[in-house]
C-alpha cells in the first residue's frame, strides 16, 4: 500500500504530465488552408514559403531551390528533424524557435488546432 503522502504525489503527477491532444485530420485540411496562401503540399512546387510535401522527418531549410533565411539554416543544421515536438512549437509561435525567420505567420493559439495541421501533414508524410 501506498502513504497518503505518495499517493497525494502521485495523484499529482498524473494531473500535471502533459497529454498531447489527440489531432483531427479532417479539421486540420481545413486549417491548412491559411497555410496554403504561402505553402504547397506538391513536390517541388514552392510559393512564397518552402513546400512541405512530406514534411515529417524532413530537416528545417533543406527544400531544394527555396531561399530561407539564415535563422532557418543555422536551425536545420542543428540536427533536428520536423516531428511532432517540433512542429508543435513551430506552429505556437514561429518566431520564439527561430529568430529571424522569413515566416509571417503569427501561429496557431490553440492547442487542439496545432495537433489537427500537424496530424494532417503527418498523414501526407506517410
Amino acid at each position: 500500500m501506498f502513504s497518503a503522502g505518495l499517493s497525494a504525489t502521485l495523484l499529482a503527477l498524473a494531473f500535471a504530465t502533459p497529454v498531447a491532444a489527440a489531432g483531427d485530420q479532417a479539421n486540420g485540411q481545413k486549417l491548412f488552408k491559411k497555410c496554403s496562401a504561402c505553402h504547397s503540399l506538391e513536390e517541388g512546387k514552392k510559393k512564397v514559403g518552402p513546400s512541405l510535401y512530406k514534411i515529417f522527418g524532413a530537416t528545417p531549410g533543406q527544400v531544394a531551390k527555396f531561399r530561407y533565411s539564415k535563422g532557418m539554416t543555422s536551425y536545420g543544421a542543428t540536427g533536428v528533424v520536423w516531428d511532432e515536438e517540433t512542429l508543435d512549437a513551430w506552429l505556437t509561435k514561429p518566431k520564439d524557435l527561430v529568430k529571424k525567420t522569413k515566416m509571417a505567420f503569427p501561429g496557431f493559439k490553440k492547442e487542439q488546432d496545432r495537433a489537427d495541421v500537424i496530424a494532417y501533414l503527418k498523414s501526407l508524410s506517410e
